[in-house]
């Protein structure tokens, strides 16, 4: 063999050992990739098109549209908001009864001396319906016809974090979708310049714990369908604005030519992940006209923004609320305000009022606001935290607490002016018409038209659905 030759065939050897390996690769990949798109299911379909969800048709008559979920994260307390006990104050500074706590889970109150500390603040009757409301949230009981009060909530978990799983994926188990990424899989979104599914923070009023971005996270569902957060103060997406020198021509040329190399490989290997990415993409060009507009608050009248007690654009949760209308206005499917400042181990009397005063007009104010536009007998208000507060002292505080709470539903298909379930004499547990987080969303889901049961998505070998293998319809709190 001359030396020609000996060339050859060592080229022609490291040839066919690279091309093999980056085909066994390719074909591995491949298979990966594959494998994911069988999982994804309806939704490895091309994000080319528009998402129409995987619920047609509806399973039964939808009552509202979108979601507005008013989240008082910390967890404030029903016994200074929502729930009227008179024998609570009755008691303080007494000893908690022992039938009431013995063998019960307890946060940091595990093993101490129970006191019963009175409700800090008085409740009166308003409205027609006469609903107990506290002193502390005026404008909110101008709506109390309005609304429907649930006094027998109960959820799994003490601690923070998983308490907000709970509430917003239906377990304690990270890594399952949100209820936002749930309705924007079944149903699709209305809007096609915003994400349908927003996320707006705000803080203030007492301890503000973390709020983690998994809360409003797709889980195993194709990452299209997770909520994006949007900052309450300046650009509130980041790089949403062009640079300096950068036309919009220029922009659409880049766009355009990454989504062919995207294509390519969507092509290649029907991944919903690069189908998300070609979506996104169209949908973050689209925002860089929709988002200024949307945030730009000098159309809204007077009357208006005196309603909300905002010019906008302040990062409260005032400023949030109104553009909660916005979104929705906007088609975006469901619309998530978090408020940071309900935790209150110490000083609660003072602490309760602060962080009330920080959202009650905000939230009367949207009720009010949707109201006189004919939105909100389309729309679901929300308002709640993840769990409420111990009937027992914490010092000058509460602590946490999952055996009974409060929380508010206004909007279409609920009856205002109710409330709904009670708690014992002294608000330490849910006694009548109890009330689940998983059952909550089950009646969510119903006013979509959706019934939650057939709702699901096989992962795993395995159908999952946002209410897990529980959930009921809150029927009598239904119009």
């Amino acid at each position: 063999m001359d030396l020609f030759e000996q060339i050859h065939a060592h080229a022609c050897r490291r040839t066919f050992l690279r091309q093999g390996a980056v085909g066994l690769g390719a074909l591995a990949l491949g298979s990966m990739l594959n494998e994911r798109s069988i999982l994804a299911g309806d939704a490895g379909e091309s994000s080319m098109t528009k998402w129409e969800g995987v619920v047609r048709p509806l399973h039964g008559t939808p009552r509202i549209r979108r979601v507005i979920h008013l989240c008082m994260a910390g967890g404030p307390s029903h016994l200074e908001t929502l729930d009227h006990k008179p024998k609570l104050a009755e008691m303080d500074g007494q000893p908690m009864p022992e039938s009431y706590t013995k063998g019960r889970q307890i946060a940091q109150l595990q093993g101490k001396e129970l006191k019963c500390l009175a409700p800090q603040h008085a409740f009166r009757p308003h409205g027609e319906s006469g609903q107990m409301i506290s002193d502390i949230l005026p404008h909110i009981s101008r709506h109390a016809d309005d609304i429907c009060i649930i006094n027998s909530m109960q959820t799994d978990q003490i601690n923070h974090d998983p308490a907000h799983t709970v509430m917003n994926t239906g377990t304690s188990i990270s890594g399952r979708p949100s209820m936002g990424s749930w309705l924007l899989y079944g149903l699709g979104s209305e809007s096609d310049d915003l994400p349908g599914y927003v996320v707006l923070t705000s803080v203030g009023g007492g301890q503000s714990q973390p709020i983690a971005a998994r809360q409003w996270h797709s889980g195993f569902l194709p990452s299209k369908f997770q909520g994006v957060e949007f900052r309450s103060q300046g650009d509130p997406v980041l790089y949403v604005s062009s640079p300096q020198g950068v036309t919009l021509d220029g922009q659409r040329e880049v766009v355009s030519a990454v989504q062919q190399l995207n294509s390519i490989g969507n092509e290649s290997f029907d991944d919903p992940e690069i189908a998300t990415r070609i979506s996104q993409y169209e949908l973050a060009f689209r925002m860089q006209s929709s988002v200024p507009e949307l945030m730009d608050t000098s159309d809204e009248p007077k009357h208006i923004l005196d309603l909300y007690d905002t010019q906008g654009g302040d990062g409260s949760f005032a400023a949030n609320c109104l553009l909660a209308r916005r979104l929705a206005e906007r088609g975006v499917r469901f619309i998530q305000l978090y408020h940071r400042g309900w935790d209150h181990h110490g000083g609660i009397k003072d602490g309760a009022k602060v962080t009330a005063n920080l959202v009650d007009q905000g939230t009367a104010a949207l009720i009010e606001d949707l109201k006189q536009r004919g939105m909100l007998d389309e729309t679901l208000i929300i308002w709640g935290g993840e769990f409420g507060r111990t009937p027992m002292a914490q010092g000058s505080g509460r602590d946490h607490h999952i055996m009974g709470f409060s929380m508010f539903l206004a909007g279409g298909g609920i009856r205002g002016g109710m409330t709904h379930g009670a708690t014992d004499e002294l608000g330490y547990e849910a006694v009548t018409d109890r009330v689940h987080v998983n059952d909550l969303h089950a009646t969510m889901l119903h006013l979509f038209g959706i019934n939650h049961e057939r709702l699901t998505y096989r992962f795993q070998g395995r159908d999952f659905r946002l209410t897990d293998v529980a959930g009921h319809v809150i029927t009598p709190i239904l119009s």
